[in-house]
């Protein structure tokens, strides 16, 4: 019998979601006996594979790699998770969006002029491996087709079990009253 394929993505959050999935403790052993995890930060292949039947997205869309990963991940996936509240809402990513509209060059000039507090060599903001930011963060739906929300901050371990339980069993996760948001 072949297993469904599990992957989940990290883009611009704190990983809260991913620490909560591993709060689901031994019930990872459950997951892990109805899915193969082919892709994720907690696992160490580096390329996304073709036909991902369910993936969890954590985090918002905040740069152009966020934008490239986030999309490339659509195209090979059956079932995308919006994971969180950063994926559904922005949330702290998304908070940059209050000053100057989003824009980088004033964002960095808050975080690395205004609010910094030591300067090491004259060196303020990094200029090396930094991400080309969007005008704005965005929710991953504003960017891709989501297939079912699982909010909080982070989900609960509880709910994100019985919501992979059910995704891997080809149904629509219930989630308790008060956690469902869109989709």
């Amino acid at each position: 019998m072949i297993r469904p394929k599990l992957a989940t993505v990290w883009l611009d959050g704190c990983s809260g979601c991913h620490m909560s999935l591993l709060d689901i403790d031994e019930r990872l052993l459950t997951i892990t006996e109805r899915a193969d995890l082919v892709y994720s930060p907690l696992v160490d292949n580096k390329i996304f594979p073709d036909d991902v039947d369910v993936v969890l997205v954590e985090g918002a869309v905040s740069t152009d790699e966020d934008l490239k990963r986030v999309t490339m991940v659509r195209k090979r996936s059956k079932t995308l998770v919006a994971f969180g509240d950063c994926a559904l809402t922005t949330n702290v990513p998304g908070m940059r969006n209050a000053i100057d509209g989003g824009a980088a060059e004033p964002l960095y000039a808050r975080a690395y002029g205004e609010n910094v507090t030591a300067v090491v060599n004259g060196v303020v903001r990094p200029t090396h491996d930094v991400p080309h930011h969007l005008p704005r963060t965005l929710p991953v739906h504003k960017v891709v087709e989501v297939d079912v929300f699982l909010p909080g901050c982070p989900p609960s371990a509880d709910v994100i079990f019985d919501a992979l339980v059910a995704l891997l069993d080809g149904k629509k996760p219930e989630l308790p009253v008060g956690t469902h948001f869109g989709g």
